[in-house]
């Protein structure tokens, strides 16, 4: 049985060195932990309406009618990453720039913001098709 290296398909000459290494280049861009990419998931099932704080009525009618209203996440960066991440689930690119420089202030940095939108818009457009 034959084994095909689909990763080193190509030789590269001998001494030859790459101007950087891909694990360097990967490192280098802006990314998520695995806790932030599960908030961004979990964020995809959250109504616009959830990143409003209700009024007293709405308290009132939720706890007499059972329809408590979403809670906040507890960590204020992870919060600050779930408001963004519904806001790009219903309107992609077009993010409130409130939303997006309170991302920023929770220690986020200005390139994930293209990532997140990307990444989600790219699911979304992969579930079209």
């Amino acid at each position: 049985m034959a084994y095909l290296d689909l990763d080193n398909a190509f030789a590269s000459p001998v001494g030859a060195t790459c101007p950087a290494p891909i694990a360097e280049a990967v490192a280098g861009l802006p990314g998520f932990t695995a806790l932030e990419w599960s908030v961004i998931a979990l964020a995809k099932r959250d109504p616009l309406r959830s990143l409003s704080q209700p009024g007293r009525v709405s308290r009132a009618m939720g706890g007499l009618f059972g329809r408590g209203a979403r809670s906040r996440l507890a960590d204020d960066r992870l919060e600050a990453l779930r408001r963004l991440a519904v806001h790009a689930w219903h309107h992609g690119f077009a993010l409130p720039m409130r939303e997006i420089e309170a991302f920023v202030a929770a220690g986020f940095l200005a390139a994930q913001v293209e990532t997140l939108v990307a990444s989600i818009t790219g699911v979304r457009i992969g579930r079209r098709a």
